[in-house]
This record gives C-alpha cells, structure tokens and sequence, in this order.
C-alpha cells in the first residue's frame, strides 16, 4: 500500500476522524511493552528503527554499520523481518537459494554485506544468529518490538518529511508518539539537508547527520529515461534523477513492495522504447524484478555518507571491542 498523502500534509479532517484510532493503537503499544518479558541476547544487540511508517533510510544505515563494525573485525549478523517474503523464519538468507518472493527485497540487499536472517518473530532471529557465531546483531527495524533487550536503539528520520502531520496511524505515519519514541532512543541518525525537527532538538539526544547519494550518478546525466520505483516515497528517487540532470520521460510509481510481474516489465519496456528512453529503477525494486526481465534496465544504487565519521565512532566505541 502507499501511504495517503494527507499523512504528509498539516492536520486535516480525515486526520481528525482518525485521532481516536490513532489513540488506540498507542494504547495497545503501551499495554503490550508493560506485558511483555523481553529476550536478553548473548551478544549485543543495535536497533535501527524509526517513528513513521515507510522509508526512512534504516537499510542503507545497517549496510554502513555493517561494514564499519566488520571491518573492526566483528562478526556482524543482520535480522530483518523480511517484508514481502514468503518465509517466516528464522532463516540465513542465501543469495544462490532466494529470491524476493521467499525473503523480500531488502535482506538481499543486506545480505550481499554481511551474514542476514529473515525472522517474523525477530527475539527468534536474533537468538538464531547467535546461536550461528554473530558477535553482534544488527537489527533492521523493530524499534517498537519489545519482545527483546536492545544494547543501542538508533532511530533513522528523513529530515525532509521528519514526523509528517505529527499523528499516529491512522491518523498519520507515526507508529507511536515522538516524545515517547525519542525517550527510548539513544541517538538519532537525520539523513538529508534541513534543520532537526524541534522535538529532537528538545531531548537532547545525539544527532548524527548523513546524506543519500546515487552512486555513479553521472553517467546517467541528459539520458532520456522512463523511472519506475515502488518505495515508500517515489518521489524522492524522482527527485534523484532529475538532480542528476537525467531527462524524466516518464515516472511510474508502484506500492511499496511491489512485486513486478513479467507483463507489467513488458509494458515498462515498451513505453521506454516508444519514448526513445532507458528504463531505470532503485536497486531495492531490481531484486524484486523476476530474473529473465532485470537485463537492459538501469539501476541506481544509493549509499549512505555519514557528515562526521568521528560522530559515528563514538556512538560505536562501546561495541568495538567486542
């Protein structure tokens, strides 16, 4: 599903209607943390999270963890829930063996950095990789899961959306309210140009800056290209692209998630052709393209810049001796 644009807007009426819901669910939230008995891992635990539902750059964050913590020489594993995917797990993601269908898109991506586990139920992934030799787990989302103790809780916000209309879903994107979120959190990673939005500057946590970039973007500047993405924000790869100076055809957005059937790649293709233009997409939405149709379309890939490394390394000296 995409998320209703009035999430992003000043609070209106359907986000009025919504507010009792909204009210529910935080309510169930708080009940079921003060019920639970949460799993104490054997190695530590990170947590990147966020507070709005949808993209908000927790996976581009994880794959740079994960390589600064290896190359630290710690074994890092990654446990996702695997979004999409057919298989509840817990299971190590194999690159030879799965596909997007079976895991998701995004533990391909993180497995192609560092051991990955695919697990609904994450205290149950996280015990897995564990059990597997990871001196340290990464987790990928579950900053609301409370069914396990968390060494480091990083929240990852878009500085460009921050917390949307403010409310909680339904109402809005938040998945809880911000100062209960940021009274959990350790530190906090805002990824993009822009001010802090003032409830972080207002608790005083860490705040690390980084920036998105396209890698070898360039050779994509004055190409005609026909862009279709199915991420949380379209938009913003869009935006990408035209920042690149590429010459935007066409711009097709799909659910996040999508799963692209062969039909739809033709079609794809076709207006491409007709349009004289490369069809281009993230490379979130590739692996999710079925095998026989990836070739003669274009990826952007993105990486994750941190503005002070140092900053980075100081949140991290804890586990660097692990």
């Amino acid at each position: 599903m995409r998320a209703p644009d009035f999430w992003g807007a000043p609070p209106g009426l359907a986000a009025g209607l919504l507010a009792p819901a909204g009210a529910v669910w935080t309510a169930a939230a708080s009940l079921r943390r003060s019920l639970v008995r949460p799993y104490r891992a054997p190695s530590p635990v990170i947590c990147i999270g966020n507070l709005v539902a949808g993209g908000s750059g927790k996976t581009p964050i994880v794959l740079s963890l994960a390589e600064r913590l290896s190359q630290c020489g710690i074994d890092v594993h990654v446990v996702t829930r695997g979004y999409g995917g057919r298989l509840a797990g817990p299971v190590r993601v194999d690159l030879q063996e799965h596909d997007a269908d079976a895991v998701g898109d995004e533990p391909l991506m993180l497995a192609a950095a560092a051991p990955t586990w695919v697990a609904r139920d994450r205290a149950a992934g996280i015990g897995a990789a564990c059990e597997a030799g990871a001196g340290l787990v990464l987790l990928d989302d579950g900053f609301q899961n409370p069914n396990f103790d968390k060494d480091l809780s990083v929240l990852a916000i878009d500085a460009g959306y921050g917390f949307g209309n403010g409310r909680v879903i339904p109402a809005g994107p938040l998945r809880e309210p911000v100062e209960g979120g940021l009274a959990r959190a350790d530190a906090v990673v805002l990824i993009g140009d822009g001010p802090a939005p003032a409830e972080i500057e207002r608790s005083g946590l860490p705040i690390l800056r980084a920036a998105l970039a396209p890698v070898d973007g360039a050779r994509l500047a004055r190409r005609r290209v026909l862009a279709f993405a199915g991420i949380a924000r379209p938009a913003r790869f869009f935006a990408t692209l035209r920042g690149l100076g590429a010459e935007i055809v066409g711009a097709r957005e799909f659910s996040d998630h999508h799963r692209f059937t062969a039909p739809e790649i033709a079609a794809l293709r076709r207006e491409a052709a007709a349009a004289d233009a490369m069809p281009v997409t993230t490379a979130k939405d590739w692996v999710r393209l079925p095998a026989a149709n990836r070739q003669g379309i274009e990826v952007l890939a993105i990486d994750l810049f941190w503005r002070d490394p140092t900053a980075l390394d100081a949140l991290l000296a804890p586990f660097l001796g692990q």
